[in-house]
């Protein structure tokens, strides 16, 4: 990506020069109309709401939620995206520390509420109310002073309240001991941040003890700019739209949720910590940005991420392994799918148990030879049909801890996986050779329709790559 600053700003520019960005100039209701609509589209069509009912500040949506929009972001293709969270990890960029910033060009310190400075959206009708649905939420690691942060689901519970689902394990584990000790959890809330770092936020904090902003700038490949605080001791990224500062209080709860959730199902109330905005800054004409929960932008940052640590844990295990997928379809972390060129019998099996010991949220794994397409569905039921025999190739694993938000494991608390090894035999190359028309890829039936005009893309049906290798 260009060196430019680390902005929402910047992000959406490049948006519109690429014709990516569509704007919606009629009033928009923050109350299940934004929702609808970022539904309608699936979180995968990045729109900017430039009048929401009630609000002078414009918002915008699906901004994670298009993984051609983050390929092109990090310049790779869409099969390599997991390699570049790699090589960020592996090189991380220190923040840079500022003395201003424009985050910080307004603040509200007295009489804070939050409903009347910016859109909080209510996005389904059993909901408990209006939630903070983009906020990257920073704290300070106790034990190691690094710099945690995460995405959570934030209830506005009116004025400057907000409860906090905090069943993060890095989240809890400070909370925890702080409150123990009787002190408060100092935070802020990031809302529109530039996207790496909502995508680096969602590292697996208790795998990978990393300073997720570090990350985030080597995504990036320049430094994020920080600010400190106004009223907390919190580094911000300088170029934040608006930014929620405040504590969480120790041994006090509020009811929370429900909640429309990440795999379409409500998640449940229940009493939570809260917190209290100290002080809210933000930049001159601010932008908002939602997120509509079980859209693809809700889902497939965390997919990427769990990619990137099933392709790391793979190819300790095994040497072929060529691609990894993990579907936005099953909330990012439930189904996960790969390709590996198999030299042995065996290695299939092996793939599906390394898989599931690199996340106990995997419920299903299909492994499958390097000649079938992980990333089109039609390619992987065609696998499973032509090469799986039941009786020898699906394995099931009873009695195991798996995703807390799968309802259909409330039963006992814990989920059966299921592993299905889609590869053939290496000796049987020849049986399990693919048909193929000679120069297949470059036939285009449009070129060669007269009437091509009046033809519609979508009813003249052919084979299109959904995922493309190339970069702009």
């Amino acid at each position: 990506m260009s060196k430019t600053e680390l902005s929402l700003r910047s992000y959406l520019d490049m948006l519109m020069k690429r014709n990516e960005l569509a704007r919606i100039e009629k009033e928009v209701d923050a109350k299940y109309e934004m929702a609808a609509i970022l539904k309608k589209t699936k979180g995968r069509q990045p729109i900017l709401f430039e009048n929401v009912k009630g609000h002078r500040i414009p918002a915008v949506g699906g901004l994670c939620g298009n993984r051609s929009h983050i390929a092109n972001l990090l310049g790779t293709s869409e099969r390599g995206i997991a390699i570049e969270y790699i090589k960020a990890m592996g090189n991380p960029i220190p923040v840079t520390s500022s003395m201003a910033a424009p985050c910080q060009e307004n603040k509200i310190t007295s009489n804070i509420d939050l409903e009347k400075i910016f859109p909080i959206i209510t996005s389904h009708e059993k909901d408990a109310g209006a939630f903070i649905t983009s906020g990257v939420f920073i704290s300070r690691q106790i034990k190691t002073n690094k710099i945690h942060t995460s995405v959570r689901r934030l209830q506005f519970q009116g004025g400057n309240k907000i409860s906090v689902l905090i069943e993060s394990p890095g989240l809890t584990e400070q909370y925890t001991e702080l409150e123990e000790q009787d002190k408060e959890l100092d935070f802020a809330i990031l809302i529109g941040v530039h996207p790496v770092i909502t995508l680096a936020s969602q590292i697996n904090s208790q795998i990978y003890n990393m300073d997720k902003l570090e990350v985030a700038g080597a995504l990036a490949g320049v430094p994020v700019e920080v600010v400190k605080g106004i009223s907390v001791d919190l580094p911000i990224p300088a170029y934040t739209e608006i930014v929620l500062e405040g504590r969480i209080h120790p041994y006090k709860r509020l009811e929370e949720g429900p909640y429309g959730e990440l795999l379409g199902y409500y998640g449940g109330g229940s009493p939570q910590p809260y917190g209290e905005i100290s002080a809210v800054t933000y930049r001159n004409n601010p932008i908002c940005h939602v997120v509509c929960p079980g859209t693809y932008e809700h889902s497939l940052p965390n997919a990427l991420m769990r990619e990137m640590s099933l392709y790391l844990t793979l190819r300790q295990i095994v040497p072929g392994v060529k691609d990894v997928y993990v579907s936005p379809v099953a909330g990012g972390r439930m189904h996960a799918a790969v390709s590996i060129s198999k030299q042995k019998e065996g290695e299939g099996k092996s793939a599906i148990i390394a898989a599931f010991a690199s996340n106990k949220d995997f419920k299903q794994v299909t492994v499958v030879d390097a000649d079938v397409d992980i990333f089109k569905p039609e390619e992987l039921e065609w696998a499973v049909a032509t090469r799986v025999q039941a009786d020898k190739d699906i394995i099931i694993i009873p009695g195991a801890l798996g995703c807390g938000l799968d309802p259909s494991n409330v039963l006992n608390g814990t989920t059966a996986k299921m592993g299905i090894d889609a590869t053939y035999p290496p000796e049987y190359s020849e049986m399990f050779g693919r048909i193929k028309i000679p120069d297949y890829e470059n036939i285009d039936p449009l070129s060669y329709i007269v009437n091509k005009d009046s033809v519609c893309r979508e009813t003249f049906a052919w084979e299109e790559p959904e995922f493309k290798e190339g970069t702009d």
